[in-house]
């Protein structure tokens, strides 16, 4: 089982990104896909997460009305729209999977991609 990344790279303030997460190895239908990031020196922060259907999506109050998450359940893909990116978005963005309950705790994550790095300069 496998989350792949991809869609990171360096921006300037004020500039948008997408971000994309495909699930290989089994289906995530049943399972909540999000995203999270780390910082250096930082612990892992929860960004966005979509729940099983798509249909209910949870922000980071520092990302929020300013990042999208989408899903599309067939393709066990997730991506992460982000607009007006600012220096301190600046981190290595995760894609994970859990099985619920719906939570913002990496530690109820149970598959994680290998990270895609995000630069903002001013």
């Amino acid at each position: 089982v496998q989350l792949v990344e991809s869609g990171g790279g360096p921006v300037q303030a004020g500039g948008s990104l997408r971000l994309s997460c495909f699930g290989y190895g089994r289906s995530f239908s049943d399972y909540l896909m999000g995203w999270f990031r780390q910082a250096p020196g930082k612990g892992r922060e929860f960004v966005a997460v979509s729940t099983w259907g798509g249909t209910r999506a949870v922000y980071s109050d520092s990302v929020k009305g300013r990042f999208v998450v989408s899903r599309n359940i067939t393709e066990a893909m997730v991506n992460l729209q982000m607009n007006n990116l600012q220096p301190g978005d600046t981190a290595v963005y995760y894609c994970a999977a859990s099985p619920g309950p719906l939570s913002e705790s990496p530690g109820d994550y149970h598959y994680w991609g290998q990270g895609t790095q995000v630069t903002v300069s001013s």
